[in-house]
């Protein structure tokens, strides 16, 4: 049985997943082609070996191109780094969800990252008061959460994956800035997405696990 575990002692990003799988042998250019498949315009990726905390890893960053060269309207992520959504359009989750029935993932892999993005979605609705249809994503529905959410889908396809299991997530703390304005963390989405699992704070004052 191949089993995929993730030790979540600094946090959980859809970023930080898909960088920890090329780490461990997904192929960069298999990658590429499934999130090209995508259709969706205005993007592109980079990996580039970085050190954390004295320690060799891979950092997957997505880019759009209208913001590579300006810093304008960015906001400040788990890991303290740039992601620039400005002022890039808010999908809904319908535009999301067709997107994904375009990609080149197997069957399984669109109904999982269909489920994924209705979960955000259905959380976001509750919180909002807002009808599931009616939903814009902001955070998650910009095209880097789009694509870290159908890359790290794709990667676990690849792997063929029989069983995933995950350490207890470190949350943070503190506070953190949204589209909708300052929450404590974890913020409201992410709360309700995890309400089932066991999660732990260590007292660092950052976003460490976010919805995506």
């Amino acid at each position: 049985m191949r089993v995929l575990y993730f030790d979540c002692f600094a946090g959980a990003a859809g970023d930080m997943i898909v960088g920890a799988l090329l780490d461990a042998g997904l192929p960069l250019d298999a990658l590429k082609h499934a999130l090209g498949s995508l259709a969706v315009d205005g993007w592109e990726v980079s990996v580039d070996r970085v050190i954390k905390t004295g320690v060799s890893a891979t950092k997957f960053s997505v880019h759009e191109h209208a913001h590579i060269h300006s810093n304008a309207g960015a906001h400040r992520h788990h890991d303290g780094g740039p992601h620039h959504h400005g002022d890039a359009p808010h999908r809904s989750l319908k535009d999301i969800e067709l997107a994904i029935g375009r990609s080149a993932l197997s069957e399984t892999g669109q109904a999982r990252a269909i489920k994924m993005f209705r979960r955000l979605g259905e959380a976001e609705s509750a919180i909002h008061g807002v009808p599931i249809d009616s939903i814009h994503l902001h955070e998650v529905g910009a095209i880097d959460s789009i694509i870290d959410i159908v890359g790290a889908v794709f990667a676990i396809d690849w792997f063929k994956a029989e069983r995933i299991v995950v350490s207890p997530i470190n949350v943070g703390g503190g506070m953190v800035r949204t589209e909708h304005g300052v929450f404590p963390v974890p913020a409201p989405a992410t709360v309700s997405l995890v309400k089932s699992a066991p999660v732990y704070s260590s007292g660092i004052q950052s976003e460490l696990l976010t919805p995506t």
